[in-house]
């Protein structure tokens, strides 16, 4: 099989590899579509200690059964599927009290192991979650950031009653965001971003209001579009300094600061302000199994879609894209990849 291989820092090859082989309690699948994740480029980059090259990353994707480890027994040859990336022991404290996403023995597909960006991939069968073949792979693919962004927004309007909602950041995770914010129930949201192409698309979705950062004062426009009802809700899917205290200065008192970009680590918060407004911070790193069969749910019944913000290119090419998503060259809200191109 052909896989497009991170080498070095900056560097994708796409080069032959041996077609992987089926543990017991594995299925190989034909990858039909995978997504390129913003952590991804991060990896891409060299600033993920996690990712180690050589690698094959990806872990956002959908594909067909091919074959069947010899203790798989739920599953069949040519079903489509998608699959939950995440994968825990069960047994340490974290997955004991139901928070597997934080498993202190977890690994991920496409980090510890290799994942989708080739034409082949073996995960094991119990992260298998079939698909009707009715869906469209580039929108099943979805799954995974859905389950990320639905978890963190759920969290995030949690007592919460019709919430004014602002995003920073109209890339996949911050557009997958406002639109499950939209389907909770949020009654007025808000985008926010500095690539005007990005925040044309997002108008264009009808998802909310958008404001460009580059050109307008946040916190003027954002008094203009919320007026005195103020946002009770911030998501930061950007995840930088400025973003994340211009959230705080913005929130109306009792409000919520959801952070799931990871943009920087260090930050300076006011925290006199933070404890006289009674605001509540909160970070969302991944997602349950209950949070994935969710987002699944929702992209099976066209709730969500991937029409009108995502981009598809061959995977042969997806150096090129990544290239061009660290230069900024990109005016979609994602881009998939296709094997089959």
């Amino acid at each position: 099989m052909n896989a497009l291989v991170w080498v070095a820092n900056e560097t994708m090859e796409w080069e032959p590899r041996p077609e992987p082989v089926p543990l017991p309690n594995e299925v190989l699948i034909q990858v039909k579509a995978v997504g390129i994740c913003g952590s991804e480029i991060e990896g891409y980059l060299g600033h993920n200690s996690l990712r180690v090259p050589p690698l094959i990353m990806g872990h956002e994707f959908c594909g067909e059964i091919v074959s069947l480890g010899a203790e798989v027994s739920t599953l069949r040859a040519g079903q489509k599927v998608v699959v939950n990336p995440l994968l825990f022991c069960g047994h340490c404290r974290p997955c004991l009290k139901g928070l597997t996403q934080l498993c202190e023995k977890r690994n991920i597909i496409g980090i510890h192991r290799s994942g989708a960006f080739g034409e082949m991939v073996t995960v094991p069968a119990e992260a298998v979650v079939p698909v009707p073949d009715s869906i469209s792979p580039f929108r099943a693919a979805l799954a995974e950031p859905l389950a990320c962004s639905l978890r963190a927004t759920k969290r995030a309007m949690a007592g919460h009653s019709l919430p004014n909602v602002l995003v920073f950041g109209a890339g996949g995770i911050g557009l997958l965001c406002a639109m499950a914010a939209r389907i909770l129930g949020a009654s007025k949201i808000v985008i926010v971003d500095r690539n005007p192409d990005r925040l044309a698309m997002t108008k264009r979705l009808g998802l909310g209001e958008v404001v460009n950062s580059a050109v307008e004062d946040i916190r003027v426009r954002a008094g203009e579009l919320f007026g005195d009802e103020g946002i009770d809700v911030v998501i930061d899917a950007a995840g930088f300094q400025d973003t994340r205290e211009t959230s705080v200065r913005m929130l109306n008192s009792g409000g919520t600061l959801m952070n799931i970009g990871l943009g920087i680590d260090d930050t300076s918060l006011p925290l006199n302000h933070l404890t006289r407004q009674e605001i509540t911070i909160l970070g969302s790193f991944c997602y349950s199994r209950e949070d994935f069969n969710d987002a699944v749910a929702l992209l099976v019944s066209g709730r969500i879609t991937e029409e009108g913000w995502t981009e598809i290119r061959p995977l042969s090419e997806g150096g090129g894209a990544f290239a061009d998503l660290v230069s900024g060259r990109v005016h979609h809200g994602k881009i998939i990849l296709d094997p089959a191109q």
